[in-house]
């Protein structure tokens, strides 16, 4: 997996998806300032790239949930890639809004999924964990079995952590903050001394200490 961690985490550099830059933060739409901007989004319209996303998250899925009957994209970013996930495999696809329509319808979850099917949530990243987990819980209301959860990138918030382990899913990253930041070093995108300050805004990100060296 190490492998694959540093292979996804290189692409995703490469493409600027994953962004580092400590010494100009990024302001999120909570005011918090960011010294990373994430868009895998971007691995869409990098062939290269998106077919090494793409086949990585059909091993984990081969691996870890041989049993899968069904893949579940989350809206809208985590869509594409459970589809193309899934034709890899071989398996159908759906996706789940995030709200109901209000005609037709008005389904929240897109494609057939019948009860008692085992399914996998396809995310594109996770930080708090928020938007997966109502995911999982719109599919288990459903009737869905929820296997897991595979994702291209995740922060390792605690908060996140913590809001995985009570929904009691498991979350499989192809690669994770940490050892993005490390490759980022190693390949002379960011400082080595910056890795410190990324891990801080990691841990706490409320705490803009970190910004301007401070320690």
């Amino acid at each position: 997996m190490e492998h694959v961690q540093t292979v996804i985490a290189k692409d995703l550099l490469k493409i600027k998806a994953v962004f580092f830059r400590p010494w100009e933060p990024f302001t999120w739409a909570s005011g918090i300032k960011s010294p990373v901007y994430c868009d895998n989004r971007l691995t869409l319209t990098a062939p290269e790239v998106r077919n090494d996303v793409e086949n990585a998250l059909a091993d984990v899925i081969r691996e870890k949930y041989p049993d899968v009957q069904v893949l579940m994209g989350t809206s809208t970013a985590g869509i594409a890639h459970a589809a193309i996930t899934a034709h890899i495999l071989g398996l159908p696809m759906g996706y789940v809004r995030s709200g109901k329509k209000d005609h037709g319808r008005q389904n929240q979850i897109e494609g057939r999924l019948e009860p008692g099917q085992k399914v996998v949530v396809v995310e594109d990243l996770i930080s708090t964990g928020g938007s997966c987990i109502e995911v999982v819980n719109i599919l288990r209301e459903a009737g869905a079995q929820v296997l897991g959860i595979v994702s291209i990138f995740t922060y390792g918030m605690q908060k996140g952590l913590d809001r995985l382990k009570e929904a009691q899913v498991e979350n499989t990253s192809l690669t994770n903050f940490d050892h993005i930041a490390e490759v980022a070093a190693q390949e002379g995108y960011i400082q080595p001394a910056d890795i410190e300050k990324l891990i801080k805004f990691r841990n706490n990100p409320s705490d803009e200490s970190w910004i301007g060296g401070n320690q």
